[in-house]
């Protein structure tokens, strides 16, 4: 009698503490945040900063990559699995939001995900400080001649 009840108490404690798993992995997965890139050098990239601050609080994208040179703003988006059937409208729809905050800029968005590695390559780069304004300018062009490819 003893041992059935002593093994019933040992089965609601695995219970328990294997569901209290899932939920620290649930509070993890909400707490989105986005890496900032804080350099003067080559370009200043409080432009790109605030506009992956801008992007992130949609509540389709779960993360975003952003960069920008003097003239040119180019983001990459990740969303929900649910929301990849909606890519091209919420692609639009965060374009023409960063067009309207910053008109001077030429504004380039994406939702592929080899733009996305690469744009978060090119922030690591600039973290760093391991790349110049013609490295810079030259790798977003190879980035917007891909961008033209997929459509």
């Amino acid at each position: 009698m003893k041992v059935k009840i002593l093994f019933f108490i040992l089965i609601l404690i695995g219970m328990g503490s294997g569901c209290n798993g899932n939920q620290n992995q649930l509070d993890n997965y909400n707490d989105l945040s986005i890496s900032q890139v804080h350099t003067s050098k080559p370009i200043d990239q409080s432009v790109a900063n605030h506009a992956k601050e801008k992007i992130i609080a949609k509540e389709d994208i779960t993360d975003v990559k952003a960069v920008n040179t003097d003239k040119e703003l180019m983001a990459a988006i990740k969303v929900e699995n649910f929301d990849r059937f909606r890519l091209k409208s919420i692609e639009k729809s965060v374009k023409s939001d960063l067009e309207k905050k910053y008109p001077d800029y030429k504004v380039f968005v994406s939702t592929d995900k080899k733009i996305f590695w690469e744009l978060e390559n090119i922030e690591q780069r600039l973290k760093k400080n391991d790349t110049n304004e013609k490295n810079l300018k030259n790798d977003l062009n190879k980035l917007k001649s891909l961008m033209k490819e997929q459509t």
